[in-house]
């Protein structure tokens, strides 16, 4: 269900390939997980790697009786690390007393940067960066995958690996990250389905890239969090990125309030009852996105109503029509503009000014989403239970639900191989 073979002879083409895989792993508090990670790095398939990870954590957290013990841990992380005696692994401490960050330049997505522009710094062009986190596991045959992925398909920029969160069987946990899960899967549908350019799922431990790419869009911009969005929705802007890959990463479902957004504090606010953040967006709202985006060749010769004029004069002050007119002299570039002005972004905020983040409205709209399917994905669809009741639905009823969402992305990402790969691409 998750991962496709790899032809022998491939793989052992692979074994010998002159590009060399750097992984890129931030750290912080992760002795728990991290040698479950290590083992799943051991026995790839794919020999030929340099492990690079930013053991991390603020400087003052040092003098704070309530983070110490991430200090300390920490330490014993390095140590672990070093205890390895594994020449392919690189540890950058960000964490010693004297070594940690400045309280207000800390977080995941800052070593994450720290350590793609270490990488950046050492590799060659063609060697490739996997983005990872401490929290993911994944087949033997991974490396592998990416690296055949990366090299049938030389000109992409990125790929924005498929994802499958297992269960704990832990009841409350698994609620909660199903309805996550749930969220992520539904949002992600609805912008494959209006053909948005912006239809990826960001996850850092589930993105891989060549060296040159990275160069060339210029670093991962540094962010507290929410640092694997804004870098991808940069890669769709500038380069090609791809949506399939032959295997899949499986991130742990847990508690963290590490970032200030992801699934770490969505699941805490979730288990508390506070799904505000993460509604299930009606597809109708989509809908006039896309009703949108076809307006967008018309709008080259003149000013149109869109469904989407509200929210931009809000958003801008006035709509954008008439300056990307004069500074865009073809339709195609025109359209490419109105693209990167509505990206990613802004098609969120849209959605959050434009439905009531009430539960009751979510479960309606993943019902109504799901009867959308129902008639392209009768196997999938017609088997689930009619009505969703997120706090009282079994989880193994949820878990079906996750399932069919998780079969029908599955089946965008392999229909357009080729399509929706990036703004350079679909519209030049």
């Amino acid at each position: 269900m998750f991962s496709e073979d790899i032809n022998p002879f491939v793989k052992y083409q692979l074994i010998l390939t002159p590009s060399l895989i750097y992984i890129a792993l931030p750290v912080m508090n992760e002795m728990e997980r991290l040698p479950l990670l290590i083992k799943a790095i051991m026995e790839q398939t794919v020999r030929q790697f340099q492990l690079v990870v930013c053991v991390n954590q603020p400087e003052s957290w040092w003098n704070d009786s309530e983070h110490l013990y991430v200090c300390e841990e920490n330490q014993l992380t390095i140590r672990y690390l070093e205890s390895l005696d594994d020449a392919r692994i690189k540890i950058i401490d960000r964490s010693s007393p004297g070594k940690g960050w400045p309280l207000k330049g800390s977080g995941i997505g800052v070593a994450r940067k720290l350590l793609m522009d270490h990488i950046s710094k050492i590799a060659n062009a063609d060697d490739i960066i996997i983005s990872m986190d401490a929290d993911t596991v994944f087949n033997k045959e991974y490396f592998a995958s990416i690296a055949e992925n990366l090299r049938i398909n030389p000109a992409a920029s990125a790929i924005a690996i498929p994802y499958y969160h297992k269960l704990t069987y832990n009841h409350e946990l698994d609620r909660a990250m199903l309805r996550y899960e749930i969220y992520m899967r539904a949002y992600a549908i609805n912008m494959w389905r209006i053909r948005s350019p912006y239809c990826f799922s960001a996850l850092g431990s589930a993105i891989a890239l060549p060296v040159w790419a990275y160069r060339a869009v210029g670093g991962m911009t540094p962010k507290l969090s929410g640092e694997d969005f804004y870098f991808l929705q940069k890669i769709v802007k500038t380069g090609r990125l791809l949506h399939f890959n032959g295997e899949i990463v499986f991130p742990a479902a847990r508690l963290s309030d590490r970032v200030f957004f992801g699934t770490g504090p969505a699941l805490i606010k979730g288990i508390e009852g506070d799904w505000s953040s993460y509604p299930i967006y009606n597809y109708r709202l989509f809908d006039k996105i896309a009703e949108a985006f076809k307006l967008f060749g018309p709008l080259y010769a003149k000013d149109i109503e869109t469904p989407l004029d509200d929210f931009l004069i809000k958003r801008f002050r006035e709509l954008p029509w008439k300056a990307l007119r004069q500074n865009f002299k073809s339709q195609a570039h025109f359209i490419r503009a109105c693209h990167e002005k509505i990206d990613g972004l802004r098609i969120l905020q849209f959605l959050k000014e434009s439905q009531v983040p009430d539960e009751k409205v979510s479960e309606e709209s993943l019902s109504e989403l799901l009867v959308l399917y129902k008639k392209q994905f009768p196997d999938l669809i017609s088997g689930l239970k009619p009505i969703v009741d997120f706090s009282l639905s079994s989880i193994a009823d949820l878990d079906h639900i996750r399932d069919a969402l998780f079969e029908i992305e599955m089946y965008y990402r392999k229909m357009h191989w080729n399509d929706f790969t990036g703004l350079t691409t679909m519209y030049n």
